[in-house]
């Protein structure tokens, strides 16, 4: 924005035909603008080119805005588990998308 970077995101490989979506970030400032959306989607992209079957990730439910971002990507919820991180109860979501 402006010249300053405003997001992050990456994929990393969690097996031969799995892709793990890893830590969508977007600054404040950029948010309601759709940046998310687009790093979301540039990632699904990418690995439907280089041949992954499968694109998941880990969040967290308190996380509404992101999860509303996977939603309307076509990701799936199929795993929730409770934990305690930075002193807070919390549910830690496991999503997934068929490519």
């Amino acid at each position: 924005m402006n010249g300053e970077i405003v997001g992050s995101i990456f994929v990393v490989e969690g097996s031969e035909d799995t892709a793990k979506l890893r830590l969508l970030i977007v600054d404040p400032k950029a948010r309601g603008l759709g940046l998310g959306s687009q790093l979301v989607e540039d990632c699904i992209n990418f690995s439907r080119r280089v041949g992954y079957k499968k694109l998941v990730l880990w969040t967290n439910s308190v996380l509404k805005e992101a999860r509303h971002i996977y939603q309307k990507k076509g990701f799936k919820l199929v795993n929730e588990e409770k934990h305690n991180s930075f002193g807070q109860d919390l549910v830690g979501e496991t999503w997934e998308l068929l490519l």
